[in-house]
């Protein structure tokens, strides 16, 4: 029998899951002040917002079924006609980075601003026909098949969206709300509207996926808005932060973990717990590939025979596969200039040109490209 709707916000656990929580948050702030500081001093920190975020884009989409990779996307991502794959990833990056740049802005997480991305995110891609940027006016369903008989969940009715939006917008950016007035069991510790910003998000981003207020394209938006509110609470500065990496590995245990704070009988701590271990794993991989990169980095400018090259081997890192004319419109240079010192560059094994190719050469910087991948 499918799991139907999910309770209002806030939520509360066990006085034992909470020390449990707040052991493992302890040390996920810890690692995830260390990403902050690594990539506030990293010479590549601006141009590596781009493809990290490329990666985010990459992860989400896979969790959903789609096949594309990283390699994929930074190969195809210009092509002219592209497959419907490759402008499903172009979507979530434009939206997630349209998203950071408001919250940037000083905007708030809200149904407004919820609205705004669900369009982009939808154009062209998947489920074109849905309704873009307006929540759904049917009732939808989660499960194996595309028979409503064979759901596992069933999210809130149509016209419990707005109620239900509007008290998660008030939970996450914290102002209280005559919703959140709710009763529950002794002994138990609740998270509401004032809690931490990692458990916030954890718990935004469950509320979120169990609203389903769209008809297609609730898990990637819901995972752009992890990065967000991330960014919204100070804990990273770029939407640089991959947790969507973590989730793809386990993507049985996400839905199953999901479907647990459902229902009648909501069990909030399995789903926290795991999601601030997906950060902590995540903080550990992302620091790794941030020290490699840098390193990466210093090592080709050693390599550099004059500023020009060291500009462009530093362009490498936010489109890791160019061409001479792309090099010459970014970097500001003629392109005579650019493939002399894409030329270089090559000479010196920094990064690899197409042999062969007679038009529209390609240089890649593949040692990046094998850092970001592992």
């Amino acid at each position: 029998m499918a799991i139907k709707g999910v309770s209002k916000l806030p939520v509360s656990v066990s006085t034992s899951d909470a020390i449990k929580i707040f052991e493992i948050l302890s040390e996920t702030n810890l690692l995830m002040g260390q990403i902050k500081t690594k990539f506030d001093c990293s010479i590549v920190n601006r141009s590596l917002v781009q493809v990290l975020s490329l990666n985010e884009s990459v992860q989400s989409t896979r969790i959903e079924g789609t096949q594309v990779t990283f390699s994929d996307m930074i190969e195809e991502k210009n092509q002219k006609n592209p497959r419907w794959e490759i402008i499903e990833v172009i979507n979530y990056q434009v939206a997630l980075n349209q998203g950071a740049d408001r919250i940037s802005q000083g905007y708030p997480i809200s149904t407004r601003l919820i609205k705004e991305l669900h369009k982009t995110l939808m154009d062209g891609g998947r489920g074109t026909a849905q309704a873009s940027g307006d929540f759904r006016k049917i009732q939808n369903f989660i499960g194996p098949t595309n028979r409503i008989e064979d759901a596992v969940y069933l999210p809130v009715e149509a016209h419990e969206i707005d109620s239900y939006m509007e008290n998660l917008e008030y939970f996450v950016n914290g102002e209280k709300h005559s919703s959140f007035e709710k009763k529950f069991k002794d002994n138990t510790f609740i998270f509401d509207y004032n809690t931490q910003p990692l458990i916030k998000t954890a718990i935004m981003h469950a509320q979120f996926e169990s609203i389903h207020p769209f008809l297609d394209g609730n898990g990637r938006l819901g995972r752009i808005l992890v990065a967000l509110n991330l960014i919204k609470e100070g804990l990273i500065s770029d939407p640089i932060f991959l947790v969507s990496e973590e989730l793809e590995k386990e993507r049985s245990r996400y839905y199953d973990l999901l479907n647990g704070v459902r229902g009648a009988t909501p069990d909030w701590a399995p789903w926290i717990i795991f999601f601030l271990n997906a950060c902590k794993r995540m903080s550990e991989n992302l620091l790794k590939k941030l020290e490699s990169a840098d390193k990466l980095a210093k090592d080709g400018m050693s390599k550099c025979k004059t500023k020009t090259e060291e500009e462009v081997w530093i362009f490498s890192f936010s489109e890791p596969v160019t061409t001479a004319p792309e090099v010459a419109e970014k970097v500001g240079i003629s392109a005579n200039t650019a493939r002399k010192a894409l030329s270089n560059l090559t000479e010196a094994g920094l990064i690899y040109a197409d042999k062969y190719a007679k038009r529209n050469k390609r240089y890649r910087n593949y040692d990046l490209v094998r850092i970001l991948r592992d």
